[in-house]
């Protein structure tokens, strides 16, 4: 059979673009842009740009919306509603499967096991070759609990019903005593109250536990004890009932409500939390009122002793999912039974995608909660690598976040990858590692927030170089060894240091200078810090976890600036320092003080209009007339950090108290966030960097930094050196957690572990001048140091 060829090309083949115009979300100023398909192009421009308003919000959202719409009305009311991006047209869309950064959910049952499916694969495998054989995969699975239960059934037969006795079973893997969380909590009572007052006197001390609200009214009309006796003079049976009695409906004024006693009560609103998830207020009393201890039942493995006594070649399921990825993935290649074959090849699979991600240091116990953000993203991206897709868009946040130099090479092999089986992949990144492999590069600019959000540049690598914008003038940038170094004025001394994968660790830490830890992900950089040096006295640790708030909080509310503006308004026009607040009295009265009117249209998205009596300002009419300096506090929240620096410091407006901490944001970059904007627009960096000036005021001789370097634009490293150096200079100690050589290069001292991860890491590789490990190259960080300052 002959086949006609076609020469014209296929109409279906001139789709290869995705068009966007006129696109306007966030600080997007119109921006047009066409990006090839089936290529990897990445997104460039300094922190605040506008990168992820193009990629994510609207790239990636509006392809998310018009997948759902593709599902019946019934199925989008349980979906996230969605609406559409600020754009004039998108065109060429195709499937977006997002890959970001968000740390994995922080339910304290969650393992990278579970997360994964991985311990899905293993429960079923135990239930079919575990011996003895215990029962279907549930007798494995930490969350099922074991169930009896015996009565009489109604049993229908010809025409007749009788009634039966029957019991039932029903086999769980759940350890009774921790309720298959690996450890139980013990309650230290005096952080709860104070003995000596009655609590009507306020002698609970467990935050939101007001006598004025729902637990005055619970606590006076429960009859269980006098709210007027001091605690230390109840009987036992008072004490229990304040202390552990089980929920319970009471009456009260005619109210039907619950009481329940302390100690539930705190296990049901703040233990069913991972610790991450807390507000800080709430964690603080956590950290000191309840101390976590591993189980005694099951030791930490959060499974029933039957499920613990089911082996296969001498492990049982917590045996195996404690070991290392890496071990497992060869112990599993080690078990041939053809019965299970096509289980055993899938679970392989996984297994060995952990190792080629760089992740097959961990184990599959390890809490899902406990991911940094880049293990997080690596994850996330273990399901996409086998898959059959193709024709999809991958987008990703900075997928070489917490990656080692020598690790990039293998993201940038596994994005390549993707690309190659006919995907689009969208990277929005700063290392110039990543930048180099683009087929296309689009580089945003030229400035951040307001002075961003336009093109700077289209096109591939050599053209970025040659192009003058921020990114290609500092694509080639190098920071040079320094020509002297400090010298330590004491040291911080580890002894015995065996957190995780450490291997009994000794180690000074000099103090008085700028000392950066590296080694590969997975060394026990964090294992060192975490465990030994972060909490002891004087020592401010700065992690890059979220910043909880919801989008009514702002840099103003979170660094505590408020506080000065709003009184310094109050006084000067003679009113109450709460008018100034828009979460109180100071709110407009149509939309809450939120600026926006949320209309729900059921199946439809939920549409986001601005509020019209406040315009968006957030406040009440009356509250806008009062003035400081002329201007009003909505004025003063729509100022950046750079203007209201230089409002507050002088005249009428001369506040020392806000000049101080618009001083420090300054300092760490972020002289272009508007003092109003929603903290949950922040990008990872940002959030960092805001961190870092709010505990900046703390009073701490020593300062550990979790890789600062994130989401920072090659050029903003040069700014974050220069304030490392300041913080050095002003007599602080830093310690640095980093991969970024340009940081490495500017260290007074480099402490490398490895040599590998996981068990193949956790020792001491190097400790020294960097000018020492680039001459002995004897570590992989030494070399590619090396490479990077030459």
């Amino acid at each position: 059979m002959t086949r006609a060829t076609d020469t014209t090309g296929h109409a279906a083949d001139s789709h290869d673009l995705i068009r966007v115009h006129g696109a306007r979300e966030n600080n997007l100023n119109n921006v047009s842009v066409d990006l090839p398909k089936r290529r990897l192009t990445v997104f460039t421009g300094v922190s605040g740009s506008g990168k992820s308003s193009l990629v994510f919000a609207t790239i990636a959202a509006e392809s998310q919306r018009l997948i759902n719409e593709t599902y019946s009305a019934f199925v989008q009311g349980f979906m996230p509603t969605l609406a559409r991006p600020e754009v004039d047209f998108l065109d060429g869309l195709t499937t977006a499967i997002i890959v970001d950064q968000e740390r994995m959910g922080a339910n304290p049952r969650s393992t990278v096991g579970t997360a994964t499916d991985a311990n899905a694969m293993l429960r079923i495998l135990f239930s079919r070759l575990g011996k003895p054989h215990i029962g279907s995969p549930n007798a494995y699975s930490f969350n099922v609990p074991s169930v009896k239960a015996s009565g009489a059934i109604t049993v229908e037969r010809g025409g007749k019903t009788k009634a039966e006795k029957a019991t039932f079973n029903r086999l769980g893997g759940m350890c009774p005593r921790c309720e298959g969380m690996g450890s139980v909590t013990d309650f230290d009572l005096s952080a709860l109250f104070d003995e000596s007052k009655s609590l009507n006197d306020g002698a609970l001390t467990i935050p939101g536990y007001s006598m004025d609200g729902w637990y005055g009214r619970i606590f006076r009309g429960c009859g269980f004890f006098d709210p007027d006796k001091p605690i230390r003079k109840f009987n036992k049976r008072e004490r229990h009932d304040l202390l552990y009695k089980e929920a319970t409906k009471i009456k009260v004024e005619g109210v039907n409500l619950t009481y329940a006693g302390l100690i539930p009560q705190i296990q049901k609103s703040f233990l069913s939390k991972d610790r991450e998830a807390m507000q800080p207020h709430i964690r603080a009393f956590v950290d000191r009122a309840i101390t976590f201890t591993t189980c005694p039942e099951c030791d930490g493995t959060r499974l029933s002793p039957e499920a613990r006594s089911s082996k296969i070649g001498g492990k049982n399921i917590a045996d195996v999912c404690a070991m290392q990825i890496s071990d497992l993935a060869e112990w599993v290649r080690g078990l041939d039974e053809p019965s299970v074959a096509p289980l055993l090849a899938g679970l392989q699979h996984l297994l060995d995608s952990f190792a080629d991600i760089g992740l097959g240091y961990l184990s599959l116990d390890r809490p899902a909660g406990t991911l940094s953000g880049g293990e997080a993203q690596r994850t996330k991206m273990i399901r996409h690598l086998g898959s059959s897709l193709t024709d999809v868009t991958y987008v990703f946040d900075e997928p070489t976040i917490g990656l080692h130099p020598h690790d990039i090479q293998r993201m940038n092999a596994l994005l390549l990858q993707l690309r190659d089986k006919g995907n689009t992949v969208l990277v929005v990144e700063h290392k110039p590692e990543t930048i180099a492999i683009a087929d296309h590069v689009v580089d945003l600019g030229p400035g951040a927030g307001t002075n961003g959000g336009t093109v700077c540049f289209e096109g591939d690598l050599a053209g970025l170089r040659a192009s003058d914008t921020i990114t290609g003038r500092h694509l080639d940038d190098r920071a040079a060894l320094k020509d002297t170094v400090r010298s330590a004025t004491g040291a911080l001394e580890v002894r015995g240091a065996a957190t995780h994968n450490l291997r009994d660790v000794d180690v000074d830490i000099p103090l008085g200078v700028l000392c950066v830890l590296t080694g590969v992900a997975g060394s026990g950089k964090s294992s060192l810090i975490d465990g030994s040096v972060a909490g002891r006295e004087g020592v401010i640790a700065i992690d890059q976890g979220a910043i909880r708030g919801s989008r009514r909080s702002n840099p103003a509310t979170y660094t505590g600036l408020l506080d000065p503006i709003r009184k310094a308004f109050a006084k000067v026009n003679g009113v109450k320092p709460g008018l100034f607040s828009a979460n109180s009295e100071g709110a407009c009265p149509a939309c809450n003080g939120a600026g926006v009117i949320f209309t729900d249209l059921g199946v439809m998205a939920t549409v986001e209009s601005t509020c019209e009596e406040c315009e968006g300002k957030r406040f009440g009419a009356q509250v806008l007339e009062y003035k400081l300096a002329g201007r009003d506090i909505s004025e003063v929240l729509g100022m950046s950090v750079a203007q209201a620096e230089e409002f507050f410091a002088s005249g009428e407006a001369r506040i020392p108290a806000a000049h101080k901490i618009l001083d420090r944001l300054a300092d760490v970059g972020l002289g272009y966030l508007t003092l109003g904007q929603p903290l949950t627009t922040l990008s990872g960096g940002e959030r960092q960097r805001l961190k870092l000036a709010a505990q900046m005021a703390d009073k701490g001789d020593v300062y550990i930094l979790d890789e600062p370097t994130t989401g920072l634009h090659l050029a903003d490293v040069e700014q974050l050196l220069g304030l490392l150096d300041r913080l050095v200079d002003s007599g602080k100690s830093v310690i640095v957690i980093e991969h970024h050589q340009a940081v490495m290069a500017h260290a007074d001292w480099i402490i490398d572990l490895g040599p590998g991860a996981g068990h193949d890491g956790g020792r001491i590789v190097f400790e020294g001048t960097p000018a020492e490990l680039v001459a002995k190259r004897s570590t992989l960080t030494g070399e590619h140091l090396a490479e990077y300052v030459a």
